[in-house]
């Protein structure tokens, strides 16, 4: 099978591609892409952290929540703790752990093979999947929907704005970028709500996939609750002045660069989310905003029962050092933002 870089000049030898093709290419290629050849070792072994490699405090603050979501709901016997992007299985499994026996149902949301294999391997039958969230249109009827840093590495399309007009960018055959007219109407419909007073050259990312996403969430069959932890910005922040090269971002080894047209398929590209548009659209669709805030405060409130049952016991040292990495300003409090989204039925 020919190599990334092969795939990527032949598609680019017929004319620039919108750079979310690149992407999705560079992440998502079944064989060569990022994600797409199974799970990347995640911590210090890896290319960047995240709350779940902090430990399993993680999973039991949001295994806390979910026993919160049955008992608001009446303990329906259907109930269903719902993931995506669950990666190989940590997050899931520190859930499960956490349950101490409850009898909470847990579905994973996995397209890809190969992670659903490796899922598999660690959960054995404690889990069911599904391919995509279209399928939760047919049940079940009351859950909790998770997801821990899902929507940033959606691929994003690129604009710059001319100083007159917003433009799309693409990705040349000598891997540089081009701008052009937007390569559909959606795109185009879209860039109409960004603002126009901005300095020429300042480029921002359009995450439709991200609209697409939420909207089919919406159309889902269970209510309950949807929380999504990731790290974003409120639309104030995302078009700032300061960010005029936009938030899309290459990692490799923990170091962080914007050089993403290098390496495609052998680092990960990422990209803050707008939460602000995230929520409109939410919004628009039904769904209603119950919390937001940053990481550290709301996994703070989250934390409250657990803490309180301590009884004023003092917290195990390792446990200690998992809370403050969440949750501390210094670490993942701050660059962290979790959203909670209150679903009717549909």
């Amino acid at each position: 099978m020919p190599s990334l870089p092969q795939i990527l000049r032949d598609q680019l030898a017929t004319g620039p591609l919108p750079f979310a093709q690149v992407m999705a290419l560079a992440l998502y290629h079944p064989e060569h892409g990022y994600y797409g050849a199974g799970p990347r070792r995640i911590g210090r072994q890896g290319d960047f952290f995240t709350s779940v490699s902090v430990g399993p405090l993680f999973g039991k603050l949001l295994a806390i929540q979910a026993i919160q979501e049955w008992q608001t709901l009446g303990e329906p016997k259907d109930f269903t703790i719902i993931e995506q992007g669950a990666h190989d299985g940590q997050l899931a499994e520190d859930i499960l752990n956490a349950l101490e026996g409850r009898p909470l149902r847990y579905l994973i949301v996995e397209p890809n093979p190969r992670y659903r294999e490796a899922q598999a391997k660690r959960l054995g039958d404690r889990v069911q999947w599904m391919e995509n969230p279209t399928a939760l249109q047919s049940g079940p009827q009351h859950g909790f929907f998770l997801c821990n840093e899902l929507p940033d590495a959606f691929p994003v399309h690129l604009v710059r704005w001319n100083g007159t007009r917003w433009e799309e960018l693409y990705v040349t055959e000598a891997l540089q970028f081009v701008p052009g007219e937007f390569s559909c109407a959606e795109l185009a419909e879209e860039a109409k709500h960004l603002p126009q007073d901005l300095a020429p050259g300042h480029t921002l990312e359009i995450n439709l996939a991200m609209l697409h996403w939420i909207r089919d969430l919406a159309q889902a069959a269970f209510r309950g609750a949807i929380f999504i932890a990731d790290y974003g910005l409120d639309a104030e922040e995302f078009f700032a002045d300061t960010r005029s090269s936009g938030t899309l971002r290459r990692y490799k080894q923990h170091q962080m660069d914007g050089r993403v047209l290098e390496d495609l398929g052998e680092c990960d590209l990422t990209t803050h989310i707008n939460f602000t548009r995230l929520i409109e659209e939410a919004t628009r669709h039904g769904l209603t905003q119950r919390d937001y805030d940053l990481q550290g405060r709301l996994l703070g409130r989250m934390a409250m029962p657990w803490l309180k049952s301590l009884e004023g016991q003092p917290l195990d040292a390792a446990v200690m050092r998992q809370f403050n990495s969440l949750t501390h300003p210094a670490f993942m409090g701050r660059s962290f933002r979790c959203l909670v989204l209150e679903k009717p039925s549909r």
